[in-house]
């Protein structure tokens, strides 16, 4: 699937409650706040739109190229900051989107690609796995939208990803930043504070 044809949907409105009372999205990993990693990472590829579905952070993913949704209920979960941003899409008229979490530092524009590459039209899904478990970063073709904005609660579109195609990476490609632990853990092994 063309990137062009895609909207990039970056989710960023979590409650983060394992983090504590500190905005993780905004804690400072290799001299850029954790969120934007995946920004920096993916920023040369050419997707129709971008669109960041945010809550009570003060990082400016618009000054990034991002059009900003802001989601006030994050405590209904990841399943309706993607229904927030698959009506972004749809008003867009995206063919598919790709759902990346800003808390996924490590996420590589190559990876990405390869995403890209197995989707084959509207039915595809096509998520991203350690070789044991799927995870975003997950694309979604058209024909999935419905499905998108009307999943409930924190499992977000965990189904259809489950039953989706899956291509590979290495797990410290697919890090996923939780707790102070995780991001202690991740700066330890590049050698950062």
């Amino acid at each position: 699937m063309r990137a062009e044809d895609v909207v990039l949907m970056l989710l960023a409105a979590g409650r983060s409650r394992r983090f504590g009372d500190t905005d993780k999205l905004e804690q400072h990993f290799l001299h850029q706040p954790l969120a934007f990693h995946v920004v920096t990472a993916l920023e040369a590829v050419p997707f129709q739109a971008r669109v960041a579905v945010v809550s009570g952070t003060s990082l400016d993913f618009a000054a990034r190229g991002y059009r900003v949704v802001h989601n006030d209920t994050p405590e209904s979960g990841q399943s309706h900051s993607l229904a927030l941003c698959t009506r972004a899409a749809r008003e867009l008229g995206a063919r598919a989107v790709l759902v990346a979490l800003a808390d996924m530092p490590r996420v590589t524009a190559a990876h990405v690609w390869r995403l890209l590459d197995e989707a084959d039209g509207p039915d595809a899904v096509v998520a991203s796995s350690d070789g044991h478990a799927p995870c975003p970063p997950a694309l979604f073709g058209a024909s999935h939208f419905d499905a998108l904005e009307s999943q409930q609660g924190d499992q977000g579109a965990r189904a259809l990803v489950r039953a989706g195609h899956h291509v590979i990476a290495s797990p410290a490609e697919l890090v996923d930043i939780d707790t102070p632990g995780d991001l202690a853990a991740l700066r330890e092994k590049y050698g950062v504070d």
